[in-house]
């Protein structure tokens, strides 16, 4: 390491004027592309500085193989404790490692060499290991004004954030400003690490637990930065100027012609001898001095573009969509779509169940193909499921549910669909069939061939009461079909909490007892079932699902063999990663509004990553294993016992199934009114107080009130794609979750920890997207489904302004990313890959 004589702070930064002018002059003795720095605007309420500016001629990018670092260590202020240790902890990191990524360290407090060139123009990266304060004149800002724009890198640790705070081109460059109020003691807490490719951040731990002193920011910069990982709020006592969940702790950007790096970590000595620190550090040195390319773009929020890709219909047509209800995507990029089955608002709905037309709808299938940009009415379903509003005794959720394709697509054409037949409908049981069947498209023309139907697999449900009808549908890479059922169940008699209660029924068919399908061994409803499809039509059942169907117990004739997980209450949307065969899966809740002490949860809207067959709990246990409360009999107004979640027992009269019913799985993410992942304090028997003011969120970014899960798939990049929309490898191997409404509710992209994620993990990071995947007037106000393209584009479903019906804003919409490769050009490398 090289000390400069001015490391210790001698005399006054004003006296330097001389030398600075002098380095000005020296400045035109070096060749090669230069830079010129900009007058610096004023920061707002500030005074804009005067003075000498200087223009310097720096090679473009700054820098070279001989790969050097410069520790800027200067303050207004006593030198920070932290200083010393600093440097030798770059030293250090610059001196191990491949011998292809070591580099000098050269440490001053003398900024006279941002108006030298000679000097400036060597380095590959500045430090700053500053404390706050006015430290650098306007001449010498402007320095590294144009070291930055030449392609310099920039470095900026901790109270860095406090330097130069009257220069908005430095607020700039840092990204943020501290907030008064920050903490200033020394606290342990939790750095949610949420960039595993950066390499200052890739060989981390997802959930890095650590001591220093933490910033607030007056401005979050998350949107308008990268940010590669976040303080963990609640693990701490963050103060009065708190960020809330989304607390940037590191970040990134391209700035100005360079790259900068923060973080607002390493504000205590005995950070910089944590090896975790170190290697984060290290990888941002990297970056910065150009010895490995980094991508700096993927959440910058400007960075994505979503458009609209369907036009409203014609009047009185469906040419272009039906009421929005889920699509999926071709290998060859052609998107296809399908619309539940209410019509345009001006059709006629049939209420009447003594009429034969009763919720006679059409389920739509639609194609779109990018290459053309246009869309095809593929064909149609008549369906059972366009009865319009109204309360759950009148209106339906029924009709054609969920589509997928055949992993041979682009060979045979197969298209399995998920709907509700008004041919099979038996008005007066008012008992409907749902089937899941095989049909062909025609590739060349888009058009459906109705008669090719092959029928998979069909069951009844009971259509007297709305609602909760499920129909995602997903495969895995052992070509299994995963099909959604909902629980057909009306919580409406059980005052929104479990739906167990074996009363009102409809000639003998309860509407109101979830444990009648979803909590029964021996009933497709409130299932997520896989199957093996095979070539006639039929399936056969993979060895792997909770049931084989032949289990003897209790007599025997108690299973299905279908059902993968039970428990369910309304999973709409399903996905499968392909890569790890984990089903991810959500589901709506039922309405209580507050937790009750008697009866048990609020309504918790749930997502969940399965990794193996298993009970997901509803309608005994929700969340984390939060149990409900049993009903009396003959009156289920009166309580009994709290459900056992390791031991649950279906005793309801309406279970034609097991009694003894398999262990509940906790789940990953859960919310309510009340907030995400809400937790109680539990008593000796493992039964949760259910008291509001007791209650603890442990996902605060998650938000609920009116709510309703649409789960999303998991990104998986394509290094080989030459693709100029994929989204970028930051968003590899995280999960989309979201909600159909754009208020509160959750748009976001969350990181799991795969040895905790089967046993109902918590996810350790979460991503908002609410600005990439865009709400609010003009966005997309209520997700449907959302998927990714083989061209790593993300296709989005916006249901429209209604129910039952479709309507101008119903829409399919494209999200792609513009923001480019990651940086330095691979021609700007310091070093050559050998």
């Amino acid at each position: 390491m090289q000390h400069t004589p001015q490391r210790r702070g001698s005399g006054s930064r004003r006296g330097l004027v001389a030398a600075l002018a002098a380095g000005a002059l020296g400045a035109s003795l070096l060749g090669g592309p230069s830079a010129a720095a900009r007058p610096i605007p004023p920061a707002d309420g500030a005074q804009a500085r005067t003075g000498p500016r200087t223009t310097l001629s720096l090679p473009s990018p700054p820098g070279g193989s001989n790969v050097k670092v410069l520790v800027f260590h200067g303050s207004a202020t006593a030198e920070s404790p932290t200083v010393d240790a600093g440097i030798a902890a770059i030293e250090k990191i610059g001196q191990s490692g491949p011998a292809n990524q070591r580099f000098k360290t050269v440490a001053s407090d003398d900024a006279s060499v941002f108006t030298s060139a000679k000097k400036l123009g060597t380095y590959n990266a500045v430090v700053f290991l500053t404390g706050g304060g006015d430290i650098l004149d306007p001449e010498q800002e402007a320095g590294l004004e144009s070291y930055m724009e030449a392609g310099g890198g920039f470095l900026g640790i901790h109270d860095a954030a406090r330097t130069e705070p009257y220069s908005d081109w430095f607020t700039g460059l840092i990204g943020a400003r501290p907030a008064d109020g920050s903490p200033a003691a020394v606290q342990r807490a939790t750095v949610e690490v949420g960039d595993r490719v950066h390499p200052a951040t890739k060989d981390l731990p997802l959930e890095w637990k650590r001591p220093d002193t933490w910033l607030n920011w007056k401005t979050n910069p998350s949107g308008a930065v990268h940010t590669v990982a976040r303080v963990r709020e609640i693990s701490y006592k963050p103060g009065a100027s708190a960020n809330g969940w989304d607390h940037p702790v590191s970040w990134c950007r391209d700035y100005d012609g360079g790259r900068s790096f923060y973080t607002g970590m390493g504000g205590t000595a005995d950070s910089y001898s944590e090896a975790d620190f170190r290697d984060h550090l290290r990888g941002a040195l990297l970056w910065t001095t150009r010895l490995v390319r980094a991508d700096c773009k993927a959440t910058i929020d400007a960075n994505y573009k979503a458009e609209r890709v369907t036009r409203p219909n014609k009047p009185g047509q469906s040419d272009q969509i039906g009421e929005p209800h889920g699509l999926v995507t071709a290998p060859d990029g052609r998107v296809l779509y399908i619309g539940r089955g209410g019509a345009d608002s001006d059709q006629p709905v049939v209420t009447d169940w003594n009429d034969p037309d009763v919720g006679k709808g059409q389920g739509q299938i639609h194609v779109y193909d990018p290459k053309t940009k246009k869309v095809t009415l593929a064909g149609a379903l008549t369906v059972f499921g366009n009865k319009g509003g109204g309360d759950e005794l009148v209106k339906v959720e029924e009709g054609l549910l969920g589509i997928e394709l055949d992993p041979g697509f682009e060979r045979n054409g197969w298209v399995y669909l998920h709907y509700t037949p008004h041919s099979q409908l038996d008005r007066d049981k008012q008992v409907a069939e749902r089937r899941v069947s095989r049909f062909t498209l025609d590739l060349a023309t888009d058009k459906l061939d109705l008669a090719s139907e092959k029928v998979l697999l069909k069951w009844p449900v009971q259509v007297h009461s709305c609602c909760h009808a499920g129909g995602g549908m997903a495969w895995d890479s052992k070509g299994n079909l995963y099909i959604a059922t909902g629980d057909n169940n009306s919580s409406g008699f059980s005052d929104g909490y479990s739906g167990n209660n074996p009363e009102p029924h409809y000639k003998g068919l309860s509407f109101a007892d979830a444990r009648r399908t979803a909590g029964n061994t021996n009933n497709l409803n409130g299932k997520i079932l896989r199957i093996h499809p095979e070539a006639d039509g039929t399936y056969t059942l993979p060895a792997g699902n909770l049931f084989t169907g032949k289990e003897q117990d209790e007599g025997g004739g108690r299973t299905r063999g279908e059902i993968y997980v039970m428990g369910v209450r309304n999973p709409a949307r399903i996905a499968v990663d392909r890569k790890t065969d984990v089903l991810y899966a959500g589901w709506v809740g039922p309405d209580a509004g507050e937790p009750s002490t008697t009866w048990g949860p609020a309504k918790y809207d749930t997502f969940a990553a399965i990794t193996e067959a298993g009970n997901r709990g509803w309608p005994y246990c929700m969340g984390n294993k939060q149990p409900y409360r049993d009903r009396n009999l003959p009156d289920p107004d009166k309580p009994l016992g709290w459900y056992d979640c390791d031991h649950p027992k279906n005793e309801s009269p309406n279970n034609d199934g097991l009694v003894n019913l398999p262990p509940v799985t906790g789940n990953n993410i859960w919310y309510s009114p009340q907030g995400g992942g809400i937790d109680y304090p539990r008593d000796a028997d493992g039964i949760p107080s259910y008291r509001t003011e007791e209650g603890k969120q442990l996902m605060p970014w998650l938000k609920g009130g009116g709510q309703a899960t649409m789960n999303g798939p998991v990104y998986r990049y394509d290094a080989t794609s030459t693709s100029e929309d994929k989204w970028p490898a930051y968003w590899d191997g995280k999960w989309f979750v979201g909600d159909f409404y754009d208020g509160d509710q959750p748009r976001h992209a969350v990181l799991t920890d795969p040895r905790t994620v089967g046993r109902g993990g918590i996810p350790t990071h979460a991503e908002s997207l609410k600005k990439i995947i865009p709400v609010g007037e003009g966005g997309i106000r209520n997700l449907m489904d959302w998927k990714f393209a083989p061209d790593g584009s993300l296709y989005v479903l916006d249901y429209g302004r209604g129910f039952f019906t479709s309507d101008a804003e119903s829409a399919l919409w494209r999200v792609t990313y513009k923001g480019g490769g990651p940086t330095p050009a691979a021609t700007d490398l310091a070093r050559k890959a050998e």
